[in-house]
Parts: structure tokens; sequence; C-alpha cells
């Protein structure tokens, strides 16, 4: 009686090694896919974020131009240099003279 008691001992701790390394192995796994998941999440975040940066060095580029457009246009404007600038509306001539053609 000993002895089969002994083994039944025996089997129920190889079952229990087995079911445990099954459960490590899955855990392990779960572990390296969620790793995976978070590293592609990252490069892609990575890859966004340099393409904000080049927009965002596109745009900068676009608005000091546009700036400087301004500032040479306003030197010129008759508009601006109107000694009236209380006149509502401008002279049909003058405004045609800042329209671009």
């Amino acid at each position: 009686v000993c002895v089969l008691q002994s083994h039944e001992e025996d089997d129920r701790k190889v079952r229990r090694r087995e079911k445990n390394r099954v459960a490590a192995q899955r855990s392990r796994k779960k572990q390296t896919q969620k790793a995976d998941k978070l590293h592609e999440e990252y490069e892609s975040l990575e890859q966004e974020n340099t393409s904000l940066k080049r927009e965002i060095r596109k745009l900068t580029d676009e608005m000091k131009h546009l700036s400087e457009v301004l500032k040479d246009h306003e030197k010129i404007c008759p508009l601006l240099h109107c000694t009236m600038n209380f006149v509502t509306v401008p002279r049909p001539d003058a405004l045609t003279s800042c329209l671009p053609r």
C-alpha cells in the first residue's frame, strides 16, 4: 500500500511539474509577444514623430517665406501708405495694384 501511495504521489508530482512547465512556457511566450507588440508600436511612433518633425520644418519654412513676402509687400502697398487710412473703401486703382497679376 505504501509503495502504491508513493507511486501515485510521484505521478502527481510529475503531472504538476509538467503542468507548471507548460504554464511557464505560455507565460514566457505571452511576455515575448507583448514585448514584440510594444517594439512595433515604438517603431511606428518613431516614424510618425520623424514625419511630424519634417512637416513642422516645412511649415516653418513656408511661414518664414510668406512673412518675407508680406514684409516686402507692405513696403510698396498703397493701402498701407494712404494718408487717409480711416477711409473704409479704398480707391479701386490702389486696390488692384496690390493684387497679384
